[in-house]
């Protein structure tokens, strides 16, 4: 036979580790949410970066294999546009 107290305890330990679980749902649930948000919220400019095919340079500089920027007159900064 078992006693009062220990299924209690079983009850509370169980309990426990339901609203853990719950916990750790909501938090993936909320990281995903937030990772949502600044993906569709931000939009980064194009920056400066090495141009296809003069990658290779001093210090082991790679270039991107393909730009998504427009190619832009020389000393126009497209990541500060005025």
């Amino acid at each position: 036979m078992s006693s009062a107290p220990a299924i209690r305890q079983g009850r509370r330990s169980r309990a426990t580790i339901w609203w853990l679980v719950a916990a750790g749902l909501l938090l993936v649930i909320g990281a995903n949410a937030h990772l949502l948000y600044v993906a569709t919220t931000s939009a980064p400019g194009c920056v400066a970066h090495v141009e296809p095919g003069e990658g290779g340079g001093p210090g082991g500089t790679l270039s991107a294999a393909d730009s998504s920027c427009a190619p832009q007159p020389p000393g126009h900064d497209a990541a500060h546009p005025e």
